[in-house]
C-alpha cells in the first residue's frame, strides 16, 4: 500500500535529519583544525560538484534561471541567514542555550505554516511539537545566564529557517528537487568563501581531512535532497515533530563516536 504524502514526508524528514546530525559530527571534528568558513567552503565545494554532476546527468540543469525564481533564493537566502546567525551565536553562548532555542524551529514552523498558508493544526500536532520542545529542554537542560544579543542571533537562526523551509513549500513542482540542491550548495560555498578571511584565513589541509569533509558533503547533500522533499511532500504541521528525532540522533552518535554518555537531570 503507498504512503500518504504526510507519512511520506516524515519519513523524509527522519533521513534528512540522519544526514544532517552525521555532517554536524564531522564538521566538529573538522573543525578543531580549521575555522568554520574553510568547513563550509571546502564541504561547499564538494557538495556543488557531487550534486551538479548528479543534477546535469539527470537533467535537472536543464533550465539553471531557474535558481533565480523567488521562492528558489528566499529559501538559499534563508538557509545563508541561518548559517551565519547560528555560528555567531554558537561561538558567544553556550552549546545547550544555542540547542534549545534552536529547538523552537518546529514550533515556529508549524505556526508559519497556519498563518501564511492556513494549514489546519489540529490540538494533536500542538501537543506532539510542544511535547517535543519540553523533552528537548529536559535533556539539554539550558542555563539563565541572561539573555544577551548573542541570544538574539539565536532567534535570527530560527526565524532564517522558518523562511528557509516555507519558502520551500511554494516552489514550484516544476522546478526539480536537486536544482534546489545544487542552488543551496553553491551558496554556501561562496558563503564559506566570503567568510574565510574574517574568520581566520585559510589552514593547511591533511588528505584525511579532505576526506572527511568530501564525506560530510555527501551527509549534508543527504539532508538539502530530504528535506526539500519532505516539505514539498506532506503538511508541514504533521512533520514537524520528527524534526527532534535529530536529538536521537546526536544523543547516539555522541555515544558511539565520541564516548559522551547522557546523564539524567536531577
Amino acid at each position: 500500500m503507498p504512503l500518504s504524502p504526510n507519512l511520506r514526508g516524515a519519513l523524509f524528514m527522519i533521513v534528512a535529519m540522519v544526514g544532517f546530525t552525521l555532517n554536524d559530527a564531522i564538521t566538529k571534528f573538522s573543525s578543531e583544525s580549521m575555522n568554520m568558513a574553510q568547513v563550509m567552503l571546502v564541504r561547499g565545494a564538494f557538495a556543488s560538484l557531487f550534486v551538479g554532476l548528479l543534477a546535469w546527468k539527470r537533467g535537472a540543469l536543464a533550465n539553471p534561471a531557474a535558481m533565480l525564481h523567488p521562492m528558489v533564493a528566499m529559501r538559499v537566502a534563508g538557509e545563508a541567514g541561518a548559517t551565519v546567525s547560528f555560528l555567531i551565536a554558537l561561538a558567544h553562548l553556550p552549546i545547550g542555550n544555542v540547542s534549545a532555542v534552536m529547538q523552537a524551529l518546529p514550533l515556529a514552523v508549524t505556526m508559519g505554516a497556519a498563518l501564511v498558508f492556513g494549514e489546519s493544526v489540529g490540538w494533536r500536532r500542538w501537543t506532539a511539537i510542544a511535547a517535543g520542545f519540553v523533552g528537548v529542554l529536559i535533556i539539554v537542560r539550558p542555563g539563565f545566564e541572561g539573555f544577551s544579543v548573542y541570544s538574539l542571533m539565536a532567534l535570527a537562526s530560527v526565524a532564517c529557517c522558518a523562511v528557509r523551509d516555507l519558502s520551500t513549500k511554494r516552489i514550484p513542482e516544476a522546478i526539480p528537487t536537486m536544482l534546489v540542491s545544487t542552488a543551496t550548495a553553491l551558496a554556501m560555498t561562496v558563503l564559506g568563501a566570503l567568510l574565510l578571511s574574517p574568520m581566520g584565513g585559510w589552514s593547511p589541509m591533511s588528505g584525511q581531512a579532505t576526506a572527511f569533509l568530501a564525506l560530510a558533503a555527501v551527509l549534508v547533500l543527504v539532508g538539502y535532497q530530504f528535506i526539500i522533499m519532505a516539505m514539498r511532500s506532506g503538511d508541514i504541521s504533521f512533520m514537524a515533530p520528527f524534526r527532534y528525532t535529530a536529538l536521537l540522533w546526536s544523543i547516539l552518535l555522541g555515544l558511539v563516536i565520541f564516548g559522551d554518555v547522557p546523564d539524567l537531570p536531577m
